[in-house]
């Protein structure tokens, strides 16, 4: 009789046990995801992509300056997509340095809405490669002209199957409808980017700076174009801002050395 009262004894603790502990075997694998949701790599870097035209060493300078600014000398890492996605790379990334800047430009750089969505897909070409490389799981970037609608297609199209965070973007005189001077009217490329809006990033901080050497633009992307940008970015991700420059280097070719945006990209985006 006192072995069947133990016996019970044993399996009504037992039970208890378990009980107790089964919320734990629930909570533990959500604690897990949560984690990985919310996890950080200490390797960030910053992608930096030149318009139409421009090679991989279009920041060379801008590069210069901002670490000048920091006090801080980040690595510089290029990378050159071929048109059959290969990628020829220069310069090298410093192993204690978790905020390099990587340049990715394109063998085919010319201009028009084909190769720009060209380009955007080559980035991603050049991206996944460098994620396999460093294992970093966020970043920021900042694209000039054509780069920063390259940067906005890739993160409408490809970075969700990334697995990777998108921190912060500027973009600098980015054409968002390109150089269509009647405001009336919307690119295929506007229509397409507005289309896809709702794959942005959620948690993304953008900045989009126009630069003003006239009344109506920069010499050659148009104000309206610019601002086209609050159509795409606006109650899509978690904060826009829309910023204008002038005075000096304010012209679209010199917006990147402009020194009002080198403090710009020093302020918000590092």
């Amino acid at each position: 009789m006192r072995s069947k009262r133990t016996f019970r004894s044993f399996w009504l603790i037992l039970g208890a046990i378990f009980l107790l502990c089964l919320p734990g075997f629930i909570w533990r694998p959500h604690q897990e995801a949560h984690v990985r949701a919310n996890y950080r790599s200490m390797f960030a870097p910053v992608f930096l992509v030149p318009g139409s035209s421009a090679t991989q060493n279009r920041f060379n300078a801008l590069v210069k300056e901002l670490n000048k600014e920091s006090g801080t000398k980040h690595s510089l890492l290029r990378v050159e997509v071929m048109t059959d996605g290969t990628l020829k790379y220069s310069g090298t990334v410093r192993q204690d340095d978790m905020r390099p800047y990587i340049v990715v430009g394109f063998e085919n750089r010319h201009d028009g809405t084909e190769n720009i969505e060209n380009q955007a897909k080559w980035f991603g070409i050049a991206f996944r490669a460098l994620q396999k490389t460093y294992g970093f799981n966020h970043f920021s970037a900042m694209g000039h002209s054509n780069g920063g609608l390259v940067l906005t297609l890739f993160m409408e199209d490809e970075l969700a199957a990334t697995h990777v965070h998108a921190d912060r973007l500027l973009t600098i005189a980015s054409p968002f409808n390109l150089e269509e001077q009647n405001p009336t009217v919307n690119t295929p490329l506007f229509n397409r980017l507005r289309a896809n809006r709702k794959h942005l990033p959620k948690q993304l901080v953008v900045y989009s700076i126009a630069g003003s050497k006239t009344y109506t633009g920069d010499g050659i992307v148009p104000f309206d174009s610019v601002n086209r940008g609050k159509y795409i970015f606006q109650k899509q991700v978690k904060s826009f801002t829309q910023m204008t420059v002038t005075g000096a280097n304010a012209n679209h070719a010199n917006l990147p050395e402009n020194q009002q945006i080198v403090s710009l990209i020093q302020q918000y985006l590092l």
